[in-house]
């Protein structure tokens, strides 16, 4: 016959009386001991220590912070995915700044532009000093409120829509021309354009800067060879595949971030034509330099954006009440062989 079943009971948390019983002392000398505010002998301090260690007590930081009304020393960080190259080089750039400065780095992921508002809003209802955001959705006007009560932000990547606040992105245009100019000078007109949603920021701006660059070159920009809206790498290759079969195909693609690369390169290599169709993609990725042949990229210092943007944060809860600004950091193009391809090879 079975034993009955029997409900696992844990164990209450430790409490500062149950420490004061321990050792003997008031409660108001154990509190003293563990918030450091002094007027306890070294004896009874060593004492209430030791018996916290034991009984596995924990201090609450954010209760105690709230009662004196200071802050939490955390800070909420909400990204769109928080599992590819890009956000874990940003991720790496904000926590070298908070953990510098003893912060606590909160992150979340928002999928959506309706999850990013409910994450924003929950990070801000538990009472986090500052909000660092690379915005999913198209109107960040929700964040009006928080804003006006005090809460510092930064945007991240892509300004805000609906309110102003200090942003830190990419010259998104200088490196979309600088990537057009560079197969322009090696003789190609025919240039596709692949990227994710048409809404974004980045891929508009980048595409703003392509069809500056074609303007200024005077190469009349056919629009049948823009192909905006994919969003997997599935969806390039079967994009880059339609491409190749015009009548007229393109000799040269650039690609607006890394998925999109991807989704390129693999069409190319299907099809066996790796070695005659330029590729430039935007941003640098893990192993680009050891493909064959290696990817030219238009790259820029994703840490630094999130150094940037935290410590920007960190001067807005530092008192600073100065006009929200926008800092734009550079780009550069990485020559590495797909990107030098003429036109006509083969």
């Amino acid at each position: 016959m079975s034993e009955p079943h029997q409900e696992r009971v844990f164990p209450a948390r430790p409490t500062m009386k149950a420490i004061a019983e321990q050792v003997g002392v008031s409660i108001k000398s154990v509190s003293r001991v563990l918030n450091e505010e002094g007027g306890v002998s070294a004896d009874t301090a060593d004492r209430v220590l030791a018996a916290a260690d034991r009984l596995g007590f924990r201090r609450n930081h954010l209760a105690r912070s709230l009662r004196q009304g200071g802050r939490t020393e955390t800070i909420g960080l909400v990204v769109k995915h928080s599992s590819t190259r890009f956000y874990d080089n940003l991720i790496r750039g904000v926590e070298g700044v908070t953990a510098r400065h003893g912060l606590f780095l909160l992150t979340a992921a928002s999928q959506s532009a309706d999850r990013e508002k409910s994450t924003l809003l929950a990070l801000s209802s538990r009472q986090v000093d500052g909000l660092l955001v690379v915005p999913t959705g198209s109107d960040q006007s929700y964040l009006r409120p928080e804003q006006f009560a005090g809460t510092p932000m930064v945007f991240i990547d892509r300004p805000p829509t609906g309110l102003e606040a200090d942003t830190v992105v990419t010259d998104n245009v200088g490196g979309g021309e600088a990537a057009a100019r560079h197969l322009l000078d090696r003789g190609h007109r025919r240039i596709a354009v692949l990227g994710a949603a048409s809404s974004l920021y980045t891929v508009r701006e980048r595409l703003r800067g392509v069809q500056s660059a074609l303007r200024r070159a005077k190469v009349r920009a056919d629009r049948q060879l823009t192909q905006l809206d994919l969003d997997s790498v599935e969806d390039v290759r079967g994009s880059t595949l339609a491409l190749l079969a015009l009548p007229d195909p393109p000799s040269a693609i650039f690609s607006l971030n890394n998925v999109c690369t991807i989704g390129v390169v693999r069409a190319l290599r299907e099809v066996g034509l790796s070695d005659r169709i330029a590729v430039i993609g935007f941003d640098d990725f893990e192993l680009a330099d050891l493909l064959q042949p290696a990817v030219t990229v238009v790259a820029h210092d994703i840490g630094a954006m999130g150094r940037l943007a935290a410590e920007r944060l960190l001067s807005r809860m530092a008192g600073d009440t100065s006009d929200p600004q926008t800092v734009t950091l550079p780009t550069h193009l990485i020559s590495r062989g797909s990107g030098e391809i003429p036109p006509g090879i083969g």
